[in-house]
């Protein structure tokens, strides 16, 4: 198996920038509250010598670094955000915040460009223009499309823009990408039924909005399973119920929340009808009223062929052809660096981070594994590098 080609530098500094991103995760920020990390990035650009812009997306952070004279530009993405979870470690980097932690690896992400961006600062031994991303809000609140809002790819051109995420599920020094769909589209939805609260020991009085909503969670699944062809990807969960807060009483309404998955518009399209039809006539059967939201909020992450071949030509260069993984089955899960790759070309690409404590992303015992820093930003180093001296893809 070939050696690893990490940059010798950044490699030297482990230690440095795990303590940095343990810094973060101790200090996690929810979407669009990420002031202190945003003060913790720029502070890091600017004392690289390189020029910041704050506040696209709210939050967000843009740092630019230009050496000689050429043309191409290139856009390198990191979320920053945290999850709205609790943490159950008992290290001394656990989050200090409440109902708040890192259980993404954004606290990594952002490390692992900001030690890239280190490098190139020091070096300057590319050709061209790179924009460092550093995003907020990407857990389900899309800070990638509040900052292209506010301007991103006007005041910030690129001919095109990566983005990385560690991947447990990978072994550490593999990277995956695939052309294509990679993540799915992420939709949401809020149900209401709304019947006739009364005494929960004389039901025939009251019109319980319960049973009614227990048998639509039930026939929901049954969109995916029977209408959705098979050959095709979907997902439906219901993840919230919420209803009564008295033991004898039957609820006025139940609440129902959850999220939709899909690859395709008309397979989204297709789950969100069903899913209003179904409701309607369940409720109607239950002699319930039916109130209904439901939101697009990601579209699916699609990668460029070409960028995708470009990408893993520069992974295979740092880890070894036999290490980068070129099938890679898409994900239902989703990111927001989606709404990016609507508009600009470009690669969303998996690092394996096997090992990593806790094991699974959005687990309250997960941590970043610090091992894979170095890697995650050689990768970043030989992307930017690669793409400013390559000829237009």
């Amino acid at each position: 198996m070939s050696t690893l080609q990490i940059q010798p530098a950044i490699a030297a500094d482990q230690s440095r920038y795990a303590d940095w991103r343990r810094d973060l995760h101790a200090h996690p920020e929810l979407a669009y509250q990420e002031h202190r990390t945003a003060d913790f990035v720029a502070a890091k650009l600017e004392s690289f010598g390189i020029p910041i812009t704050r506040g696209l997306g709210g939050t967000g952070v843009v740092g630019t670094l230009q050496a000689g004279r050429g043309a191409r530009r290139v856009g390198l993405r990191a979320d920053m955000d945290a999850l709205p979870m609790q943490e159950l470690n008992d290290f001394a980097h656990r989050s200090q915040h409440e109902g708040c932690m890192h259980a993404c690896g954004h606290d990594g992400h952002t490390v692992m460009l900001l030690a890239a961006a280190e490098h190139l600062a020091r070096t300057r031994d590319f050709d061209g223009t790179i924009h460092f991303i550093f995003q907020p809000a990407e857990e389900g609140e899309a800070g990638a499309k509040a900052m292209m809002d506010d301007g991103l790819f006007t005041r910030f051109p690129v001919d095109a823009v990566f983005g990385l995420h560690n991947w447990p599920w990978l072994p550490v020094g593999q990277i995956a990408l695939r052309p294509g769909p990679v993540m799915a589209a992420m939709d949401i939805f809020e149900a209401k039924l709304t019947g006739r609260g009364g005494h929960a020991a004389q039901p025939h009085m009251a019109i319980d909005p319960v049973v009614g909503a227990c048998a639509l969670v039930q026939a929901w699944q049954g969109i995916v399973a029977r209408n959705v062809d098979p050959l095709e990807a979907g997902v439906l969960s219901v993840t919230q119920i919420h209803a009564g807060n008295a033991w004898a009483v039957i609820p006025e309404d139940v609440v129902l929340r959850g999220t939709v998955r899909s690859f395709k518009p008309e397979v989204q399209a297709l789950i969100e009808r069903r899913m209003r039809e179904i409701g309607e006539g369940y409720a109607a059967a239950h002699g319930c009223t039916f109130s209904w939201r439901y939101e697009h909020r990601f579209p699916p992450t699609i990668n460029s062929a070409a960028e995708t071949r470009f990408a893993a030509t520069s992974a295979a260069a740092l880890v070894g052809a036999d290490r980068v993984v070129h099938d890679a089955a898409p994900s239902m899960g989703s990111e927001d660096f989606g709404w990016m790759l609507q508009v600009q070309r470009g690669c969303y690409a998996w690092l394996g981070s096997a090992g990593t404590p806790g094991g699974l992303l959005h687990n309250p015992y997960y941590d970043f594994n610090d091992e894979v820093i170095p890697l995650g930003a050689s990768y970043w180093v030989r992307v930017a590098r690669d793409f400013l001296s390559s000829p237009a893809l």
